[in-house]
């Protein structure tokens, strides 16, 4: 009960300017449409529902913290001195790489991609995107960096409970490699540019799992 008035709370204001939320959201695209471009409604409800939505989904991601804060405080009692000193940091470092995913998603991944696709329309075709798709291309792209920026974590998880080992993850590296690739097409709309800026970062988050893991793992007690 606590979380759903979060949620309203957070919700009614930006409601009530989710337009110029919307507006400030799709100027990445407006910086990129060549001359004659723009976006355009084509429903008569879609001015009202892509804000709506907007809100919506911004909401959600906000008060993430404060969701993760009160499972926590429900779960915290149940666990060992020892599980909480592993679980918490990594519940937190968790929240701030999905983040950072959705920021780099934002002022790296976006206006490259919009730029891109922007500017390969063949000759005599006007750029007018629907506000709708440009909404979904965008939180698509958001959640999907901030899901695959969770790989750090999901790493060390694995490697800490013993499900496999860092030497096991570099011996198959290259098939990691493809893999990122796979993730890359799968989570992100059907296009070159997205994929490979998200199957970059992900390989770059697995090396940084690996580290962490041989970083926290447990020293060998020294032989007397």
């Amino acid at each position: 009960m606590i979380c759903l008035v979060a949620f309203g709370l957070v919700l009614a204001p930006l409601i009530y300017y989710s337009s110029q939320w919307y507006h400030l959201l799709a100027q990445p695209l407006l910086n990129s449409l060549p001359t004659g471009g723009m976006l355009i409604a084509t429903h008569v409800v879609t001015p009202f529902t892509a804000p709506l939505k907007l809100a919506l989904f911004t909401t959600l991601a906000i008060i993430i913290p404060f969701i993760l804060y009160h499972i926590w405080a429900f779960v915290a009692p149940g666990l060992y001195p020892t599980e909480k000193r592993t679980l918490l940091p990594l519940l937190l470092i968790s929240t701030l790489l999905f983040y950072s995913g959705m920021l780099f998603a934002h002022f790296c991944v976006c206006p490259l991609a919009l730029a891109f696709f922007s500017h390969i329309a063949p000759q005599g075709v006007t750029v007018m995107t629907d506000i709708t798709h440009y909404l979904d291309f965008i939180l698509v792209l958001y959640f999907a960096f901030g899901i695959s920026f969770q790989v750090p974590i999901i790493t060390f998880v694995l490697c800490r409970v013993g499900i496999t080992s860092v030497a096991a993850l570099k011996k198959h590296r290259p098939y990691i490699i493809v893999g990122a690739f796979v993730i890359g097409m799968l989570l992100t709309p059907p296009d070159v540019v997205s994929q490979i800026l998200l199957a970059i970062p992900l390989l770059a988050l697995f090396e940084s799992g690996l580290w962490l893991t041989q970083w926290l793992a447990p020293k060998p007690a020294p032989t007397p």
